[in-house]
């Protein structure tokens, strides 16, 4: 029987520990595969609290459905280890990224390809077991995809990073209305969005973050300009640079300062695409949201199809590496923290 090793989250607000236990064997068309690379997302952080803050002290639990221990972790490629006996035998041996975003597979949502809004999801690393590990349970084969000739680093944070940004970039893709475009937020997404804009859109890219870091690596990596949010009077700045405001704002941050700023910044019949999940809540006069005519638009991740497309345009070397950085699976905890005090530019890839 093969061991494996994962960083485990053993109780909620706690640190991750490491457990060993026996690998799982797969069944039916499960696969096991051997983990090479898994990122570490933003999203990892409300799983090990337990809540994501709504705002207002109010939380929204984040544990339906998990067992503890529990192994966090959704950006995962590696090599196919083991399948079970209605899987494809050639697959083992074979490098694949591991879509994450599984739903049950029965319900309107999954059976119109949308697994992503499953409400009885099995999300790898959200609500079954996931990548900060030496292996990982698939529920089927259908979830491996192809990446080469892309590093496995950088096929593994297509599955979240990737997928996130490119979604959220589509929903502005071919509007009317589309002189520029704003990307708020330079996390490991945002970075990724910046990558993923560069190659969606002619229009020049200007960026928004509070690190001076972060602005620093947006611009070395293709941003037209980048602004600081808390300079004062920027969002006049910005009108009178662009001529009254983005077309299009992607808020990558997902707070309640952040879409202040988007909301302060788009133009009239503008729109604002959200997928950030920091928190918190945001209120705006019913009053200015008509008379901007502004839309606004929530996206979490993407489909299977969509992650398809997106290796795609990859594979055909359209995408531009952005900010990363290995580090050893086994210190997982150690750039969880790092992540909370916002010292990580990019996205931190776990090796095994």
């Amino acid at each position: 029987m093969t061991q494996m090793r994962r960083q485990s989250l053993v109780k909620f607000d706690a640190p991750l520990c490491e457990t060993i236990i026996d690998a799982p064997k797969p069944q039916g068309r499960e696969v096991l595969v051997k983990i090479e690379r898994c990122g570490l997302c933003h999203s990892d952080l409300h799983i090990q609290d337990g809540y994501a803050d709504l705002g207002g002290g109010k939380k929204l639990d984040t544990t339906r459905g998990m067992t503890l221990p529990f192994t966090l972790g959704h950006e995962i490629a590696g090599v196919v280890a083991e399948v079970g006996p209605d899987a494809p035998q050639d697959l083992i041996g074979t490098k694949k990224a591991v879509f994450p975003w599984i739903g049950c597979g029965k319900c309107r949502d999954c059976l119109a390809g949308d697994e992503n809004l499953c409400a009885k999801n099995r999300f790898l690393g959200v609500s079954i077991d996931g990548g900060f590990a030496t292996h990982v349970l698939v529920p089927d084969a259908k979830y491996l995809l192809d990446y080469d000739p892309l590093p496995t680093n950088v096929a593994a944070t297509l599955m979240c990073s990737g997928i996130t940004a490119y979604g959220a970039l589509k929903r502005l893709v071919d509007r009317p209305r589309q002189r520029n475009l704003l990307l708020i937020g330079l996390g490991g997404v945002g970075m990724m969005g910046l990558s993923l804009a560069q190659a969606m859109f002619k229009q020049p890219i200007a960026v928004a973050d509070l690190s001076p870091a972060a602005r620093e690596a947006a611009l070395k990596n293709g941003a037209a300009v980048a602004y600081d949010p808390s300079e004062p009077d920027v969002a006049k700045r910005i009108f009178k640079e662009t001529d009254g405001g983005f077309d299009g704002v992607v808020d990558f941050a997902g707070n309640d300062k952040s879409m202040n700023f988007a909301v302060s910044t788009v133009a009239r019949g503008g729109k604002i695409v959200v997928s950030g999940l920091m928190g918190g809540q945001f209120s705006l006069p019913m009053v200015q949201w008509i008379y901007k005519r502004m839309t606004v638009e929530g996206f979490m991740v993407g489909t299977l199809e969509e992650t398809k497309e997106l290796l795609a345009l990859a594979r055909a070397g359209k995408v531009k590496p952005t900010p990363m950085k290995e580090e050893p699976m086994q210190d997982a905890q150690k750039w969880i923290d790092q992540l909370r005090a916002g010292k990580v530019v990019g996205r931190i890839m776990l090796a095994n």
